[in-house]
C-alpha cells in the first residue's frame, strides 16, 4: 500500500501512505473519503488526457491506461446542447475511482479553471481541475499584452487557484524592465511575475517554489507564448512538439492539440494546454479582486454612482490625469466588468431554466398514468 500511495503522490494525490483527513476537513476531502468507502474495491486514478472517444488515466507517473466512462459522462448522438455539464463530466486533472478499468465515480474538485464556451448558448468549458497554480504564460515579443494578462487573471482567480505570470523569451529582448513596469499593479495584488528564458533550465529555476512534490500547475496562454518549450525544459526532454512563431505578429500554430497532465522530475505535475484565442468570462468572476486599485479609487469618488467620466470630484479621472492610473487598464476594467455582468445574467437565466425543467420533470401528469 505504501508503494501505491507513493505512485499516486507522484501524480498529485494529496495524502501520503497512512495519512487520513482530519476532523473538520474541507468538504471535498470528506466527500472523497465517503466515496472511497462506498467503493471499497476501487482505486484512485487521475485523468491525464481527455479525447472525444474517452479518457486516459494514470495511477502512477509511468502507468497510464484508457478507461470506460460512465454513461452520464457520454454525449450520445443527437444530444441536446448543454445536457452534459462540466460538473458532471471529468476533465484533465480530475480524480476518478476505477474498477476493472471502468470509471465508477468522479471525486469532487477542490479547484477548477474554466471559461465560457464559444457559441450562442451559455456553456462552461473546463480547462483543468484540481490544480494549485496557474502559470499565465506570455512572450516578451509581440505576444506581450498586459490587457490579455488581466483577462487571464480574471478567469484564473475565480477558480480558487494561485496565479503566476511567466514572461518567456526574456533572452530575446532588452525591454524586460519595461514589461515588468507595465505589470506593476499586479504586485499590489500579490500576483508573482517572473521573466524567464524558457529554453534555459537554470533560468526557470525561479518557478521551483510552485513546482514542489505533490503540487499541480497548469500552463495557459496564447499559441506561440512558449508553453510547450517551457514544458520540455522542465521535463529535461523534448516531449512536446514546438514550432516557430510568425515574425509579423509572434503568433504560433497550435502545436499542442489537447490537454495533457505530465509528471515532472521535481515530483510536481504540469498540465499543458492548447493556445486559447477566446477568453470569455463565465459570470462567476470577481472583478473587484482583480482590479482592487481601481475599486479603491472609485470608493473615494464624490458620488456613489459615479461613472468616472466627467463628474465633479471623480477621483478615478484625477488619478488617470495625474498619471497614477493607466487609462488602458481602467478601460479594460470597464470592459471586463460589463462582460462579467452580462455573463452572470446569462448564467442566472440558465440556472433558472434548468431548475424549471427539473420541477416540470417531477410534476405529476394531471391526466394520470397511461
Amino acid at each position: 500500500m505504501t508503494s501505491e500511495f507513493a505512485a499516486l503522490q507522484a501524480i498529485g494525490w494529496p495524502l501520503a501512505a497512512g495519512e487520513t483527513w482530519p476532523a473538520g476537513a474541507p468538504d471535498w476531502q470528506q466527500a472523497w473519503r465517503d466515496l472511497m468507502a462506498a467503493h471499497p474495491q476501487s482505486r484512485p486514478a487521475r485523468v491525464v488526457e481527455q479525447h472525444r472517444s474517452g479518457y486516459v488515466v494514470a495511477d502512477g507517473p509511468d502507468q497510464t491506461f484508457p478507461v470506460e466512462s460512465l454513461p452520464e459522462w457520454q454525449r450520445p448522438s443527437g444530444f441536446r446542447k448543454g445536457t452534459v455539464t462540466i460538473e458532471q463530466r471529468p476533465g484533465v486533472g480530475d480524480w476518478l475511482l476505477v474498477e476493472s478499468r471502468k470509471a465508477v465515480a468522479l471525486l469532487p474538485r477542490h479547484s477548477t479553471i474554466k471559461r465560457a464556451a464559444a457559441g450562442e448558448h451559455y456553456q462552461q468549458q473546463l480547462i483543468a481541475a484540481n490544480v494549485d497554480t496557474v502559470f499565465v504564460v506570455c512572450g516578451l515579443d509581440a505576444d506581450f499584452n498586459p490587457r490579455r494578462i488581466e483577462r487571464y487573471l480574471l478567469l484564473v482567480r475565480g477558480g480558487g487557484v494561485e496565479p503566476v505570470v511567466v514572461l518567456t523569451k526574456a533572452d530575446q529582448t532588452q525591454d524586460v524592465s519595461d514589461a515588468l513596469a507595465a505589470l506593476v499593479e499586479l504586485a499590489a495584488q500579490e500576483v508573482a511575475v517572473r521573466a524567464v528564458n524558457a529554453k534555459d533550465a537554470q533560468s526557470i529555476l525561479t518557478l521551483a517554489p510552485w513546482l514542489q512534490p505533490g503540487r499541480t500547475a497548469v500552463l495557459v496562454g496564447s499559441s506561440g507564448a512558449g508553453k510547450s518549450t517551457l514544458t520540455n525544459t522542465l521535463l529535461g526532454v523534448e516531449r512536446m512538439k514546438t514550432s516557430a512563431v510568425r515574425e509579423s505578429d509572434s503568433r504560433g500554430r497550435h502545436t499542442t492539440t489537447y490537454r495533457a497532465l505530465i509528471p515532472l522530475p521535481s515530483g510536481a505535475c504540469l498540465i499543458d494546454t492548447p493556445g486559447m484565442r477566446e477568453l470569455k468570462p463565465t459570470g462567476e468572476e470577481d472583478v473587484a479582486e482583480n482590479f482592487s486599485d481601481v475599486e479603491a479609487l472609485a470608493e473615494q469618488c464624490k458620488f456613489r454612482d459615479c461613472r468616472h467620466e466627467r463628474e465633479p470630484g471623480c477621483v478615478v479621472r484625477a488619478a488617470i490625469e495625474a498619471g497614477k492610473l493607466d487609462p488602458q487598464r481602467f478601460a479594460n476594467y470597464l470592459k471586463l466588468r460589463d462582460e462579467v455582468a452580462g455573463a452572470a445574467g446569462r448564467l442566472a437565466n440558465r440556472r433558472a431554466q434548468k431548475a424549471d425543467e427539473k420541477v416540470q420533470g417531477k410534476a405529476p401528469n394531471k391526466y394520470g398514468k397511461r
